[in-house]
């Protein structure tokens, strides 16, 4: 009974990350210290910020795997607004040198107004992005898969083309204290996450359109039939993940003190993982924000206890992609479990 009871809470993920921490730590003591912790939290903020994206083109039967490529487009296109300073060495052969870009930095370098329009561009291209994908799937009838995977490679290739694979320094100190400066245990970045989490859990719980994302990803035909505007819905869940994706560019950017055209290279299976591992399904139809903060902190655990290991990076992998595997039997296992309850 409370096997069963346990399997289909809807807190059964963050029973299980409480768990997994408390017998960790009795192996590895330092997993409980202020620093690990602090460290633990820093990494959860700007992955929970993109799983809430993905969690709303999930909710709606899609994916979005160009997310972490968005990250890297937005953090160079960022940065080349806000830094003040760019070596000429490294630079002089990119092609908006002369122009957007001289040894005085970008457009924006030293100016007061570099940090807030900063973000906005960042955001603002996010959505764009996003604006795209969602089209592309709605209106061109293209499926997911392989309109957000060409996404990816354009937009990762195209940020590695701009920069010449050069990290873009010398941001803001304001910029950079989003991801750096701590009070206590929650860095600065949390309040950005935060605001996200409220807005999609107000969206999702006490809007139509909120019931019109659900309604899409449970059965599109019946939707449209109900009056349900299908396409917007489904342009609107792709343009929030880019917004997302923007907004953890603004804290992975400004934890690292730099524009990376790399950025977030080893994220996507993290963000997935996360998703699924928080109950979002991957069939549409399916999940809520709580969840995905819960498949968060378990999957930021996971991966803090596997570094602390000193494992391989492709034993981490292989892990990682168990877990997830897992993750997914679990779920099947709940669904079932809950359609018996109900008969």
């Amino acid at each position: 009974m409370f096997v069963r009871y346990f399997l289909l809470s809807e807190n059964f993920v963050l029973y299980l990350s409480i768990l997994y921490f408390v017998v960790l730590s009795l192996f590895y003591p330092h997993m409980a210290s202020t620093r690990n912790l602090t460290n633990v939290s820093s990494n959860m903020w700007p992955l929970f910020a993109l799983v809430v994206g993905q969690m709303f083109v999930l909710i709606v039967g899609g994916i979005d795997l160009s997310q972490t490529s968005i990250m890297a487009f937005v953090s160079v296109i960022g940065a080349m607004l806000m830094t003040s300073q760019l070596d000429p060495v490294l630079f002089e052969n990119n092609l908006l040198w002369g122009t957007l870009l001289a040894e005085t930095g970008g457009p924006l370098g030293g100016s007061v107004l570099a940090t807030p329009v900063g973000m906005l561009v960042m955001l603002g291209v996010g959505s764009l992005v996003g604006l795209i994908n969602g089209v592309s799937v709605a209106k061109l009838k293209m499926p997911p898969f392989m309109v957000t995977l060409v996404s990816m490679m354009f937009f990762s290739g195209l940020a590695v083309f701009a920069t010449r694979s050069e990290n873009i320094m010398h941001l803001p100190a304001s910029f950079v204290a989003i991801g750096r400066v701590q009070a206590g245990f929650i860095s600065h970045s949390f309040f950005i996450a935060l605001a996200l989490a409220v807005g999609a859990y107000y969206t999702l719980r006490h809007t139509i359109l909120g019931q019109w994302f659900y309604a899409v990803g449970k059965n599109m035909r019946t939707s449209v039939v109900s009056g349900v505007p299908a396409q917007k819905v489904v342009i609107l869940a792709y343009v929030f993940s880019g917004f997302c994706a923007g907004a953890a560019s603004i804290l992975y950017s400004a934890r690292l003190e730099a524009g990376r055209p790399t950025l977030g290279q080893d994220v996507l299976l993290d963000v997935i993982g996360a998703a699924v591992i928080g109950g979002i399904s991957l069939y549409g139809g399916k999940g809520k924000v709580h969840w995905a903060l819960f498949g968060v902190l378990f999957f930021a655990l996971l991966a803090n206890s596997l570094n602390m290991m000193n494992l391989s990076f492709f034993t981490v992998q292989i892990v990682k992609g168990s877990i997830i595997l897992l993750a997914a039997m679990v779920d099947v296992a709940r669904n079932r479990l809950v359609v018996r309850e109900a008969v």
